[in-house]
């Protein structure tokens, strides 16, 4: 049994907050961290996520999602909002935190507006502080010893990115310090001192850290406090205790930053053994191979009882336990047959929200993400390097100046709106020639789900004046639900680091009306909503037959074919990941500095890390994957650099070795410790402790030990990952997650198969074999109470239902 914490990060959008240029005005974003970090650092302890910026406003709007895989053991989460400066070091806006025990009792979340609070240096602390304390017996009285051990995780307080940390204890009005740790957020001190204890004294042991400045004043790392009545009573206490915030200072007002609208869900899930979901599993897998034919119909009777706000979340959940079963293409199939025979009209067909759209969006990006950004990544990179006035509206035409060597004219309205047709229609032609070229890159499964969608429509609208329906269906998920929303976000789908600015914006938004409208087959009904998209027509009428002639040969794929190519793609190991990046390995005493990292490709696959000088080039192995034995960050002074990662490894002589890579960002660098992670995550010999330094010379940079093979200063963060579209599959969890949306309708379940039982034209429920019943939705609800009971009976206790409502944050 295995505890799983995950958070959902939504950060919508900012307002009125305050003018930080010369301008009157900011260019905002956003910093999420897991755990406290000091705000002028961007590294942070556990886990940080950058928003991209917004340019030029006071009310911004990212709309950034992050879900991120934490240990149970995590605190806090804040939201710093900063505003970036090319020429000096970003200004801090405000931030807005929520602790871990604030979020678990509320499992559906937060939503809503938070004020910004100012960002105060006392309370931006981290770290933790290893401390034995002791009760023991005195000549006179009893006698206090604290023995000050070791730190790690400091804040970085100076210049050189790490801090001279010293220790103050302080008991009844004494005061007693450690010595001095020059440079190191990991300093080792094991220095004890002694108090005497007076009988009945309240006085509380504090035990404060201290960054040692000679010129300006000491800056504070965090405290920790100790009720000195349970410590005689315990008599002895040992271990790392985080460092708390000093909030002694009086609250500030709020109000005057701005507000951030947010919405974050902690999610803990206490997943049993793989044996105990079998049952349900095989009975939802049962379902889908009889399809239809199914007496219970379990999978009509989910999508009945699934709330509109929550039936991503199932799709999503469904969609990936089949897609490990085997059976996303029979399940999607089945869900399609259930929408056909509720749809009258050919042209409400996928359009609403159901439990099938939102499936076939969920399938779409996790088996076709890689696909989308072989033709649609070029694209999108040529729009941005072009970064071209585009505008086909008249009414928000601007009108600029042009020429050349000093002799202007003024543009006209009708030059504006030609050269921004000619544009469009490049870019769609483009995309067009890249979509009927990319028939056999696109994976086998995706094929056959179409090709199974082809023939349900067909089947159910097979008159001429509908041939056009099975294409619409098709483009409905393929265009409007996956290409369509990935030119208009492209940072959303991976396929940009940053988001567009408004003139980018305004090209991939025409550029996706134009794909809609091809996707549409050039409708009336599509023409007539924008009739100043007429210069594209030509175009448009080209590709709809384009369009159609790459739908006919990608559903025509026999079922040997989808075998042959799934067989060929089982015996390659596709890329988790891959990139440039700047290595550096650790050779003999001399400095290491960022200038000594070479750029090369590198790929990360489920065997092993590998690198080329360039993608094209004849792949080298760097690492073996089974050899990894942690990924973890390097502190900012050891290279001058913010973004630099380790992989440690043994080599095929089992010796330790590292490897520093060097990522051009933050959100780079979480990415791909985040994927390192994730393929790592079930090697033995994993290690529970590194340096976050470097060796050199004759000692760590981070610790100061002189052994090269000590064991560490600092714990791996091996758990800490983000969710992303090519995440391996997690079968347990996915049971989990559905076994626990059952519990939540299982209320309405029992009260169906009561007026089911009581239907006389449903007939008698026959005992299967041991006695159990046949009806699908009784074994269901036996399953439900199985799993309560396994729950029940572990150390954790049964999961907790979950609220009817959010908790809105006040306003």
């Amino acid at each position: 049994m295995a505890k799983r914490s995950s958070l959902f990060i939504r950060i919508v959008e900012g307002k009125n907050l305050p003018a930080k240029d010369i301008t009157g005005s900011s260019d905002p974003y956003c910093i999420v961290k897991v755990d406290n970090e000091p705000i002028i650092r961007q590294v942070p302890r556990v886990l940080s996520c950058r928003t991209a910026t917004v340019w030029k406003t006071l009310c911004p709007f990212w709309g950034e999602e992050y879900q991120v895989h934490l240990p149970p053991t995590f605190h806090s989460v804040a939201f710093y909002v900063m505003d970036e400066d090319a020429l000096s070091r970003d200004d801090v806006i405000g931030k807005v935190c929520l602790t871990r025990d604030t979020l678990a009792t509320h499992p559906k979340g937060f939503s809503g507006w938070a004020h910004l609070t100012e960002v105060d240096p006392d309370e931006e602390v981290q770290g933790e502080i290893h401390l034995r304390l002791e009760v023991v017996p005195g000549t006179r009285a009893c006698r206090l010893r604290c023995s000050v051990l070791e730190a790690r995780d400091l804040a970085p307080k100076d210049r050189n990115g790490a801090s001279d940390p010293f220790v103050r204890v302080r008991y009844n009005g004494r005061t007693q310090e450690t010595s001095i740790v020059k440079k190191s957020r990991y300093p080792r001190w094991n220095e004890t001192f002694e108090f005497e204890l007076e009988e009945g004294a309240a006085e509380a042991l504090c035990v404060e850290a201290w960054d040692w400045d000679l010129v300006s004043r000491n800056d504070f790392l965090g405290k920790v406090v100790f009720n000195v009545q349970r410590l005689r009573a315990a008599q002895q206490e040992e271990g790392w205790f985080q460092l708390q915030p000093d909030q002694s200072k009086s609250q500030r007002e709020e109000g005057n930053l701005g507000s951030l609208q947010l919405e974050v869900r902690l999610r803990d899930e206490m997943v049993l053994p793989s044996g105990c979901y079998q049952p349900l599993v095989q009975l939802l897998c049962r379902e889908v191979k009889l399809g239809t034919q199914s007496p219970g119909q379990l999978i009509l009777l989910i999508e009945e009882t699934t709330s509109t706000e929550c039936r991503q979340d199932v799709a999503t959940t469904l969609l990936k336990l089949f897609l490990g079963q085997g059976l996303a293409k029979d399940f999607l199939d089945l869900l399609f047959q259930l929408e056909l025979g509720r749809t009258s009209e050919a042209n409400t067909l996928f359009r609403s929200n159901s439990l099938a759209s939102k499936s076939m969006e969920s399938f779409l990006k996790v088996a076709g993400m890689r696909y989308l950004h072989g033709v649609l990544g070029p694209i999108i990179d040529r729009v941005f390097e072009e970064k071209k006035y585009v505008e086909l509206d008249p009414s928000k035409v601007e009108v600029k100046d042009v020429g050349c060597s000093g002799l202007h004219r003024p543009q006209t309205e009708a030059e504006v709106l030609e050269q921004s047709a000619q544009t469009l229609r490049a870019h769609l032609g483009a995309l067009l020639s890249s979509l009927s070229r990319s028939v056999r890159a696109c994976p086998a499964v995706v094929r056959a789900t179409f090709r199974q969608l082809f023939r349900r429509v067909r089947e159910r609208f097979p008159s001429a004046q509908d041939e056009n329906v099975p294409f619409i269906a098709v483009t409905s998920f393929l265009c409007l639900r996956f290409i369509s929303p990935a030119i208009m976000a492209p940072k959303l789908f991976h396929l940009r680091e940053r988001h567009a600015d408004a003139r980018t914006s305004r090209t991939l938004l025409l550029l996706a009306k134009a794909v809609q409208n091809v996707g549409n087959m050039d409708t009336p009904a599509s023409r007539a909503k924008e009739a100043w998209m007429e210069p594209l027509q030509p175009t448009v009428r080209q590709g709809v037959a384009q369009l159609k002639d790459f739908i006919t040969k990608l559903v025509d794929i026999q079922e040997k074919e989808e075998l042959d190519l799934q067989r060929a793609l089982s015996l390659q190991a596709p890329p988790v990941k891959e990139g440039p990046l700047f290595i550096h390995r650790t050779k003999g005493k001399g400095p290491l500095m960022s200038s000594s990292f070479k750029k090369l490709h590198f790929s990360l696959t489920t065997e092993a890390l590998s690198f080329a000088k360039t993608p094209s080039s004849k792949k080298s192995t760097l690492i073996k994957l089974a050899h990894i034995r942690a990924a973890e960050k390097v502190e900012e002074k050891s290279f001058g650099s913010s973004h630099v990662m380790q992989v440690i490894y043994t080599d095929d002589a089992g010796r330790s070795q590292t490897a520093y890579l060097q990522c051009k960002c933050v959100n780079e660098l979480n990415q791909w410790l985040s994927a390192l992670r994730k393929v790592s995550i079930n090697n033995t010999g994993l290690l529970g402790s590194y340096h976050p330094g470097v060796f050199r010379g004759d000692k760590w940079s981070c610790c100061h030990q002189r052994d090269k093979t000590d064991l560490g200063c600092d714990k791996t963060r091996s758990r800490v990952t983000l969710q992303e579209w090519n995440d391996p599959l997690d079968h347990d969890l996915e049971a989990q997650l559905i076994y626990r949306h059952l519990l939540g309708v299982e209320a309405t379940l029992r009260e169906k198969h009561r007026q089911l039982s009581a239907d006389p034209e449903a007939g008698p429920v026959l005992p299967g074999p041991g006695g159990a019943p046949e009806d699908p939705l009784a074994q269901l609800l036996q399953v439900l109470q199985d799993l309560r009971e396994a729950h029940r009976s572990s150390p954790a206790g049964s999961p907790p239902l979950e609220p009817s409502r959010v908790l809105e944050l006040q306003t």
